[in-house]
């Protein structure tokens, strides 16, 4: 038994299909924009990750080196805050997509490990032709500090993929 998803009925079987990971950033939003201009493939998912709200509390609290209190939750996962922005940040992503000319299929993902992980395995899970992302492009020492989603989502994804720089501070 496969775990492949079943492709959207409204997308075109003969053209390709992309995953754009959109955070509601500009990044994200010039990276649909751009992937709408030069894109023949014309099916999208629009995935957003997002980690439920007691893990994001636990993760804080656990920074200090302190003893974690157990904030793990019964609560229905459509209560959740983070959940609630991750859907409507996901909706925006649509959306966009739909006025850059694709067929959108919105991808919500719950993720606890690394936001290159999460993405990678919606690739694989949905077989995509291409995963699309903007960057925020860090150089110098806050390159050194902060991992790069882009960088390891191309070193480990074994697919294409369209990364969109920042716009210019002129444009």
């Amino acid at each position: 038994m496969s775990n492949k998803q079943e492709t959207p009925t409204h997308f075109n079987p003969d053209a390709d299909t992309v995953l754009i990971a959109f955070d509601g950033s500009d990044q994200s939003r010039r990276a649909i924009g751009n992937a709408g201009r030069f894109l023949s493939a014309k099916n999208a998912y629009i995935l957003t990750v997002w980690e439920p709200i007691h893990r994001q509390a636990a993760r804080a609290a656990g920074v200090g080196g302190l003893m974690q209190a157990d904030l793990s939750t019964t609560e229905a996962v459509e209560e959740d805050p983070a959940f609630k922005e991750a859907t409507s940040i996901c909706d925006e992503g649509v959306t966009l997509a739909r006025q850059a000319g694709f067929a959108v299929e919105p991808f919500l993902v719950e993720s606890g490990s690394a936001i290159w992980s999460a993405i990678v395995d919606s690739a694989d899970e949905l077989n995509v032709d291409l995963i699309v992302m903007g960057t925020r492009a860090l150089t110098g020492w806050k390159s050194l500090l902060q991992s790069s989603v882009a960088d390891a989502i191309v070193k480990n994804s074994g697919r294409p993929v369209l990364i969109v720089p920042p716009a210019d501070e002129d444009e």
